[in-house]
């Protein structure tokens, strides 16, 4: 089984880097390939409960939702905690984490790609 590590960086809305990122991430979940996303900077909002958008406009909440049933998805703790979001207000299976964790899961990584 190949692993792939996502780090994102950019914000859930505003700009697409995110949301293209997840997309391709929820592709590769499931075609034997261990997904991590590291979510940092503002990117970290990707991963922030009751996300309410337009109708008809795609919704990361859900998204970052089904990649953590089958891989990874890690937070930045510090951006976190410099954005205010606090561990309660995470998507389920989603978790805090390190610049230590993101060290290690880089050098396990098969690929790395950086949106």
């Amino acid at each position: 089984m190949s692993k792939v590590l996502f780090i994102l960086n950019d914000p859930p809305y505003g700009t697409e880097r995110s949301f293209n990122g997840l997309r391709l991430a929820k592709s590769l979940a499931g075609k034997d390939t261990h997904v991590t996303v590291f979510l940092m900077a503002d990117a970290v909002a990707c991963a922030k409960s009751g996300q309410k958008v337009p109708q008809g406009y795609y919704n990361l909440e859900l998204m970052v939702k089904a990649i953590a049933r089958g891989g990874d998805v890690l937070l930045c703790g510090t951006c976190l905690d410099a954005r205010g979001i606090t561990d309660a207000e995470l998507i389920e299976g989603t978790r805090r984490s390190t610049m230590e964790a993101l060290a290690e899961a880089t050098l396990a990584a098969d690929r790395v790609l950086v949106f």
